[in-house]
């Protein structure tokens, strides 16, 4: 067991998923919460080795970082969501926080991987990373992509730390059909008092639309902004977020986004093997089942 310093925060909750699946429209819907505090940013990757898609650290937390990223009262909410597929973070928040409650977020899988591969392929976040996404087959031979859309695998891990009390499984359709039940639900969940949450001011961030590619201009003022410090950084960005403000959709700053792409059928059935096998260690260890998720070959 690794030591725990004394700047350790005691965290009660993470907001676990799979990139796509709505974790950001939850996250910034229980920002709103009195007794609950959201990391900022949001996803502070740094408890687990899935720092992103791509970026794999194997290195002890910063927890003075760490700390820093809770700075409101309540309840402090983890949102890092690659933890979900993160091999070593089960037994590692296990250890710190062993009474700490699991949310987690998923997507219909196939619509799950499709979203997630436009989303890394319009931001060239693939060539930033000496990767090439653009063919989908190959993009879905990459373990980076497939290991978010294998639910049931991921979530055996937890089930090795965690009773299955801890999690609560959350399918993504349903906070756009009653947003508010699932609010709800996670408010008993994570253990605090119901509050009438504000759905008109909760921005739908990380979307496609959000999605243009940032221009020269675009990456001068975001490496500006990078250097203004947190204390400084983070009321500017609430404030832009509670007006439903983009400053990266701007014109000078990115440009138009490309056309959503979709996959052919004969790519969907490649998906059919791993996804159907999965979907079945899914139900086996949770109960969770949705039939319309299986690939029909």
């Amino acid at each position: 067991m690794e030591s725990a310093p004394s700047m350790i925060p005691e965290v009660g909750a993470f907001l676990l998923g799979a990139p796509k699946a709505g974790t950001t429209w939850l996250a910034d819907a229980l920002s709103q919460h009195p007794g609950i505090c959201v990391s900022e940013p949001k996803e502070p990757n740094i408890i687990a080795t899935h720092k992103g898609t791509f970026r794999r650290e194997n290195i002890q937390p910063d927890w003075e970082k760490y700390a820093g990223c809770f700075v409101e009262e309540g309840l402090r909410m983890d949102c890092s969501i690659h933890a979900l597929a993160c091999p070593i973070a089960p037994q590692r928040i296990s250890e710190f926080w062993p009474g700490a409650k699991l949310v987690i977020s998923l997507r219909e899988p196939v619509s799950r991987t499709i979203s997630h591969w436009n989303m890394i392929t319009e931001t060239e976040e693939d060539k930033a990373n000496n990767e090439d996404w653009g063919d989908f087959e190959r993009a879905w031979g990459d373990p980076r992509l497939y290991c978010d859309t294998l639910y049931g695998s991921s979530i055996s891990k937890w089930l090795e730390f965690f009773d299955l009390d801890s999690l609560l499984i959350i399918e993504a359709k349903r906070m756009r059909k009653e947003p508010l039940e699932v609010l709800k639900e996670i408010c008993e969940h994570i253990g605090v008092d119901d509050y009438s949450f504000d759905l008109d001011i909760v921005h739908n961030a990380n979307v496609a639309s959000d999605r243009r590619p940032i221009t020269l201009f675009g990456r001068l003022f975001r490496g500006v902004a990078n250097l203004l410090p947190n204390f400084v950084k983070r009321p500017i960005v609430r404030w832009l977020q509670r007006k439903g403000v983009n400053v990266y959709k701007l014109p000078l700053i990115s440009s138009k986004a490309p056309e959503k792409r979709e996959i052919t059928n004969q790519q969907r059935v490649l998906l059919a093997e791993k996804v159907n096998a999965d979907l079945s260690l899914l139900e086996e260890l949770t109960g969770f089942s949705n039939p319309d998720w299986l690939i029909q070959p």
